[in-house]
């Protein structure tokens, strides 16, 4: 019997539902999910907040004569 079938047999109304990623953690799929979605999203707010620090000390500054860029 292959493993699918005997999951589906072991597990039998359970069987595709939330299901936990490791028996040992108490994550299950969905919140990983999340968790990904959450730091991918995160991650690219601080990449923009990182974009706009730079342009702003680079050139924005300097334009308005706040400060000079030594190089």
């Amino acid at each position: 019997m292959g493993e699918a079938k005997r999951r589906k047999t072991t597990l039998g109304e359970q069987y595709g539902q939330e299901t936990r990623i490791l028996s040992w953690v108490p994550i299950t799929k969905t919140q990983a999910e999340q968790f990904v979605a959450w730091t991918t999203r995160g991650a690219w707010i601080g990449i923009g907040i990182m974009v706009v620090a730079w342009v702003t000390i680079r050139f924005i500054g300097p334009a308005f004569g706040l400060w000079q860029v030594v190089s």
